[in-house]
């Protein structure tokens, strides 16, 4: 895996090293060892996918809080999405700073969400997955969000979101969140 620097504080954008040969290739997508050289939390506890009917479709800003917050590695393994990690962290040198990064099934990059970012989506194909490996188990009364339109943050988004639910829709601004870290 080939690990680049994003502008956030300990986020990284991670490209396959793909091995190719006469059936195709070969690449690791996750390895303990290379995530700890690298300071990124090596801890996996849960995987899960997300399908997207639409292009348009945004998911988030999410984030898990304390006790158990946890840090994420994303991946599009169909379609395109333009992904989005906000920093949260009031102690990080990049405290209320984004980066979005283009994540596609055939650019087969990846984002390192650290623990304590707020972490989105926007599909940009319709009948898009995303493949997410969690370094905590999901904690339902821990689940917290800040809006994906927070004027705190200046998202530029690259199109507009024709889809997203109630939940996201609703989640509170920035000013309104209570820190639980």
């Amino acid at each position: 895996m080939k690990f680049k620097d994003t502008k956030i504080s300990g986020a990284f954008e991670i490209h396959l090293d793909c091995r190719f040969d006469e059936r195709g290739f070969f690449a690791r997508s996750w390895c303990q060892r290379e995530f700890e050289e690298h300071g990124l939390n090596p801890n996996l506890r849960q995987c899960n996918v997300s399908f997207n009917s639409h292009k348009g479709t945004l998911r988030g800003l999410h984030y898990q809080s304390a006790p158990y917050p946890e840090s994420k590695l994303v991946r599009c393994t169909s379609g395109a999405i333009y992904d989005v990690v906000v920093d949260l962290r009031p102690e990080s040198p990049t405290f209320k700073e984004w980066v979005g990064i283009v994540l596609t099934s055939t650019g087969r990059n990846m984002v390192y969400v650290p623990a304590g970012c707020g972490h989105g989506f926007l599909t940009l194909e319709d009948e898009t997955e995303v493949f997410y490996q969690m370094s905590e188990f999901y904690y339902p009364e821990l689940a917290r969000g800040v809006r994906w339109d927070d004027p705190t943050f200046q998202i530029v988004w690259p199109r507009g979101v024709e889809v997203i639910c109630e939940r996201d829709r609703t989640l509170p601004s920035f000013e309104q969140l209570q820190w639980a870290y």
